[in-house]
């Protein structure tokens, strides 16, 4: 029996390989992904306490968790431990480099002659990073890569800078927070916070319009499109219901990729793997 990290069953193995024929023979691909691939890039899970404490001593012996942290209001009560915060973040989203998982989706992606998109919920920017086309992607929850005025006086993005210097045991920006080129409020990160009412949602509605126009395409033409997700868990579950809506509308099964959260539809395929073991396995039959 091979061994991918772990030791599989028959059934993770036929599952495999049913997925492997799926997206060989499709002529499109969707990629869905939630935080789960970038996790097995060496990624923190910030949602795990332990592991948020860990990484952030100074939020932990305040009792800091990081849906209380990510949250707008920070950047008016305390910007510069808010822009501390988001900068520690993305230096780590730098500094990972995104596991061979991604190579090897994109290479299959380059064989499908209508082409691929991306939905993700992820705003680390590792899918253009790892050299997907940037104009089929949609990121759902924004990016860290792009900010915003958090006033707000408009919808406008624009593209972030340079990371900004920070001091990791104070939790503080070492320089002033950037502002707003229009209006010279504080910025932040054209991110989806939690209770956040100011998000602007120009840049992903745009990436919206051009994925809609794709799947149309595909959808009225009835190409076979294979729709794969990968690490999209339960507790925010945008990502796993937008690949269950594709799907269906498709006809095609879901191909899910979740060691733990692996439950699909019918007919669909639920693949109880870690992303990178999941992609390396099919990958390994096509």
């Amino acid at each position: 029996m091979r061994k991918t990290g772990l030791f599989m069953n028959r059934d993770t193995q036929s599952l495999i390989s049913q997925s492997a024929k799926i997206l060989k023979e499709a002529d499109a691909l969707i990629i869905t992904a939630g935080s789960g691939i970038g996790i097995d890039s060496g990624l923190p899970n910030y949602n795990d306490p332990n592991v948020f404490k860990k990484l952030f001593p100074k939020l932990g012996i305040e009792n800091i968790s990081f849906a209380q942290m990510a949250n707008p209001s920070w950047f008016t009560k305390n910007p510069k431990r808010a822009w501390a915060f988001y900068a520690s973040l993305k230096e780590t989203y730098a500094q990972t480099e995104p596991h061979n998982g991604y190579e090897q989706l994109l290479e299959l992606a380059k064989t499908k002659k209508e082409g691929y998109f991306i939905f993700t919920s992820n705003v680390d920017g590792h899918f253009q990073k790892a050299g997907f086309d940037p104009l089929r992607i949609e990121e759902c929850h924004g990016s860290i890569h792009h900010l915003q005025c958090s006033f707000p006086c408009g919808d406008h993005t624009w593209q972030h800078g340079p990371n900004m210097p920070f001091n990791a045991e104070n939790m503080e920006l070492s320089v002033d927070p950037p502002t707003c080129p229009y209006c010279h409020s504080i910025a932040r990160p054209n991110i989806l916070l939690y209770s956040d009412w100011n998000w602007a949602e120009s840049r992903t509605d745009e990436q919206g319009t051009r994925f809609s126009k794709w799947f149309q395409h595909v959808h009225k033409n009835k190409i076979p499109t294979a729709v794969i997700e990968v690490g999209a868990g339960t507790t925010i579950p945008t990502v796993r219901y937008q690949s269950e809506r594709l799907a269906s509308a498709l006809k095609t099964p879901l191909i899910r990729i979740n060691p733990n959260n692996f439950e699909v539809p019918k007919d669909s395929i639920g693949l109880p793997l870690g992303a990178k073991t999941g992609i390396n396995s099919i990958f390994g039959k096509l």
